[in-house]
């Protein structure tokens, strides 16, 4: 046999560097370098972040919170002032007749901030001879003017607000609103009386202007020196006649401007579906994660011991799969809702069986590897079952059973939204909510207010699509058998 003279060998020195083929890769580098190589599973995994971040930081950086209601607000429409010019601006179509064309007229004659954007259309009935029009309305400014009612000293504070500010808040009371206008919706609104009613009841234009501004006159409350009157008392202080927007500002310190709109309640659709993705997300980790160590230790001990035991095992297991989950969920509505809770009785629903699935996955990958040589090595050299389990075949199996755990966390979000949807728990409290009651809420607007509805809808189907995509790629990164090591 020659060998090589040790003269041949040379220092590598300090600036030598090992090739790439020949330096060493661990599992997990590998597994990394695979699942980059996976473009959707990547974005995937960014939209997953993005949702999460969502979930987490929305109600922080929002001025809303779930417990905030506003009736005058419900069902306004998504509103980004810089998103203005693609129609994210909280304006509806709407059509209506030359009285309620008149009323949203006057909101924003008398207030200087119109509520309707623009006539579509205007079109007059051969028969009736009266007109019809389709609007473009501003859904929070057709709110208009309310009534509020004002201890003394919050009434003062009120003026002394608009004095230092130069921000009109109250505006003069009409002349008949304790009387005509006490049963009128909006009746705030009707500061005006029409400069020729006449024309309004043979169904002709009150106005030929296009602004509609001569048909309008004021007709307000006055004193006896004939000055308009801003507020009269009474039992608890004094009753005044505010702009609500303006007012809404006064009281919160901001604009009432909701990104994503607001649903039947007034409550901030963002706020909301964040609030909803957090309970989402923390009950599916927190199923996920029981059910992980609940599926390791069963599936363990089957896969590892077998015989007998396994036998007794599987059929305890298959007995409890054969029941169905939505059966479970109602019966634990019913009977455990009331102690711990519907989150406590829904997690109890969900773990009850969930582990299941992460068991018998386990179980196969026991028995694929207990024979091993590597493990009948270690069994020879007088390793214990317990080392033999966590040392030498649980690691070879955690990518597999990591895979479908991760994927066990769309599938809880889903069901528990469908069980929300279907009313069977209801999640819905003063500060918490879930996408499935959202979704539910919103079924009964998507002929009308769609926003209502949209918004959770995406949200769930963009989280169900993300991560299937990033499930498939963690399970080819984390299967050994695949790519190069």
């Amino acid at each position: 046999m020659e060998f090589i003279p040790k003269e041949q060998f040379m220092p590598a020195g300090t600036d030598f560097v090992l090739p790439e083929t020949a330096r060493p890769r661990v599992k997990g580098n590998g597994a990394w370098s695979r699942f980059r190589k996976n473009k959707s599973s990547v974005a995937a995994a960014a939209v997953i972040g993005a949702l999460l971040v969502f979930a987490l930081l929305a109600p922080m950086l929002s001025p809303y919170d779930v417990s905030s209601r506003d009736g005058y607000y419900k069902n306004a429409l998504p509103k980004v002032s810089a998103l203005s010019f693609l129609g994210w601006d909280g304006c509806m179509r709407r059509s209506c007749s030359q009285a309620a064309c008149d009323y949203y007229r006057g909101i924003g004659l008398e207030s200087g901030d119109p509520a309707v954007k623009a006539v579509k259309s205007q079109t007059r009935d051969e028969n009736t001879g009266r007109f019809h029009y389709e609007l473009r309305i501003d859904t929070y400014g057709q709110v208009g003017f309310q009534y509020v009612d004002l201890p003394a000293a919050e009434y003062e504070a009120l003026r002394a607000y608009e004095e230092e500010t130069g921000i009109q808040v109250c505006y003069p009371l009409p002349r008949y609103y304790q009387t005509v206008f006490l049963a009128v919706p909006g009746r705030a609104n009707l500061w005006y009386r029409l400069a020729d009613e006449s024309k309004f009841t043979t169904g002709e234009a009150q106005n030929h202007d296009p602004n509609g501004e001569a048909a309008y006159v004021a007709d307000y409350l006055l004193d006896e020196n004939g000055e308009p009157v801003y507020a009269v008392a009474n039992q608890t202080g004094y009753r005044c006649r505010v702009l609500y927007s303006a007012y809404y500002r006064y009281q919160t310190g901001h604009d009432p401007v909701h990104p994503f709109g607001t649903n039947q309640h007034g409550q901030d659709i963002l706020v909301c579906l964040a609030y909803g993705a957090r309970l989402s997300f923390l009950l599916a980790l927190g199923v996920s994660v029981i059910n992980f160590f609940i599926g390791i230790a069963y599936g363990a001990a089957e896969g590892y011991y077998g015989g007998k035991l396994d036998l007794v095992m599987e059929r305890f297991s298959d007995i409890l799969a054969a029941v169905p989950f939505i059966v479970v969920a109602t019966l634990f509505q019913l009977h455990l809702a009331k102690r711990a809770g519907p989150v406590g009785a829904l997690l109890f629903a969900f773990v009850l069986t969930g582990w299941i699935g992460i068991a018998s996955r386990v179980r196969t990958q026991f028995y694929r590897f207990k024979n091993a040589e590597y493990v009948l090595s270690s069994r020879t050299l007088g390793a214990s079952d317990g080392r033999l389990i966590f040392r030498h075949i649980l690691p070879n199996a955690l990518g597999t059973i990591i895979t479908g755990t991760i994927l066990m966390i769309p599938g809880v979000i889903f069901s528990e939204s469908m069980l929300s949807y279907l009313g069977i728990v209801n999640l819905e409290a003063s500060r918490l909510t879930s996408i499935g009651t959202m979704l539910s809420a919103g079924r009964a607007y998507l002929g009308s207010f769609p926003h209502i509805l949209f918004f959770p809808a995406a949200f769930i189907a963009l989280l169900q699509i993300s991560f299937n995509l990033f499930g498939n790629g963690l399970r080819d990164a984390l299967n050994p058998t695949l790519g190069q090591e």
